[in-house]
């Protein structure tokens, strides 16, 4: 199993999510973080937009994936939002994002972190797979494609 189908339960993914903005999309998420493992939704939006201001966290062709440090968070949360109608999100391209993965994790989280990260990233080079998770109609079908998933294994 790959590290983010690991902290991505099936209920952390919506489709046809209504959110116009960036602001609206991170409360989003924040309200199903609150829901779902109940985390504060303000926590998470302030946290989110906390690292947002460093630099935009979109990676391009229509994808982000905004993360955050959560003070008292015991492991690391994934969550998978894809909006109705792409939203701008200045990523490097230009281009506006529709499909954006979470990734939530304790505040002192340092390597795990970044080992889930560049895994994401790894998945979303992918451009076969980068584009059926931004076409696909169904929560729990974006979620096996997610599950699915292999990383390329490292010689090292």
């Amino acid at each position: 199993m790959n590290r983010l189908a690991a902290i991505l339960p099936a209920a952390n993914v919506l489709v046809n999510v209504e959110a116009t903005s960036k602001k609206r999309v991170f409360e989003h998420a924040g309200l199903l973080f609150e829901n779902q493992h109940a985390i504060a939704r303000a926590t998470v939006s302030d946290n989110l937009f906390a690292r947002e201001r460093l630099g935009s966290t979109g990676l391009g062709h229509g994808v982000a994936i905004p993360h955050g440090r959560i003070k008292g968070l015991k492991n690391p949360l994934a969550a998978v939002l894809r909006v109705q109608h792409a939203i701008p999100f200045d990523a490097p391209d230009d281009e506006p994002v529709s499909l954006l993965i979470f990734l939530l994790v304790p505040e002192a989280a340092t390597q795990r972190h970044l080992e889930i990260l560049s895994e994401i990233a790894e998945m979303l080079s992918d451009r076969e797979l980068r584009e059926r998770l931004k076409a696909e109609p169904d929560a729990a079908a974006l979620h096996k494609l997610i599950q699915n998933w292999e990383p390329l294994k490292s010689v090292a």
